[in-house]
């Protein structure tokens, strides 16, 4: 059975950038998704910010193993009930990977509970990128380190959560460092973050930045069944706990009433 993998792609500077459309003519989210399918146990499609429901409908998420997100220029534009629609969706356990940019976008803030800030610099920097977990499935068959000839420099305090293990760490030209590959978990889906993909430089067509792309794919998938009640808070009644008990003291909660949110 194949990874059915949706990557979502902005579609902004593809259209206003010559520079970018010079290096991803059919437009990154393409690119991407043509990388990922060389992998015959990866099916990947692609939507952009401009369908409707920005092609993230509740049929394309249900019929979707891991989300691939790459935005940069108009993270505002998504739209709210998408973000908390892709959000559910994970918690049931839907991977996530989340691309460069999309560091600042609405759903990755969303699952991080936090600000997501970072340092940065545009100036085409010399990147290398150290893999610092070498048994990781994400970093399977890759050298030691990955060398970007021209990158943005992403720069730490990076104010995410703890991550839950960290495959790559950065150093660019300027001397700044950066976490760059970071995995989480958020109910039963998993999440990884990768720095590289600055839409002004080739970095998607660089073979070591893909096979990550495809490994990350196959990390963040989950062949069990989505996890669909994960939202649901149901009561227990006295009844039908698994021991027999008695109830005593006092309670808020009218018989069959819902909990309280």
């Amino acid at each position: 059975m194949t990874i059915r993998t949706t990557v979502y792609g902005e579609n902004v500077h593809e259209q206003t950038s010559q520079v970018v459309r010079d290096l991803y003519p059919n437009g990154m989210h393409s690119a991407i998704a043509d990388a990922l399918n060389v992998d015959p146990s990866i099916e990947a499609s692609w939507v952009t910010l401009q369908m409707p429901e920005h092609g993230l409908t509740v049929e394309k998420l249900a019929a979707t193993d891991v989300l691939v997100w790459w935005g940069h220029a108009a993270h505002g534009e998504v739209k709210d009930e998408i973000v908390e629609r892709i959000a559910k969706r994970v918690w049931e356990g839907m991977g996530l990977l989340v691309l460069h940019s999309g560091h600042f976008s609405k759903i990755f803030k969303r699952l991080m509970g936090t600000p997501c800030a970072l340092k940065w610099r545009e100036a085409g920097e010399r990147e290398r990128l150290w893999v610092i977990n070498r048994n990781h499935p994400i970093a399977a068959g890759l050298p030691e380190k990955i060398e970007l000839d021209m990158e943005e420099m992403y720069g730490e305090p990076f104010s995410v959560p703890e991550p839950d293990e960290t495959v790559f760490i950065s150093w660019f030209q300027g001397g700044e460092v950066f976490r760059s590959g970071l995995c989480y978990k958020r109910g039963a889906g998993k999440i990884f973050y990768f720095r590289p993909g600055h839409e002004a430089y080739p970095t998607y067509h660089d073979e070591n930045v893909l096979t990550v792309l495809r490994n990350a794919v196959k990390w963040a998938y989950n062949p069990g069944p989505a996890w669909t009640a994960v939202t649901e808070a149901p009561n227990v009644p006295v009844d039908k706990a698994l021991e027999p008990i008695k109830e005593r003291g006092l309670t808020i909660h009218a018989k069959g009433a819902p909990g309280l949110r």
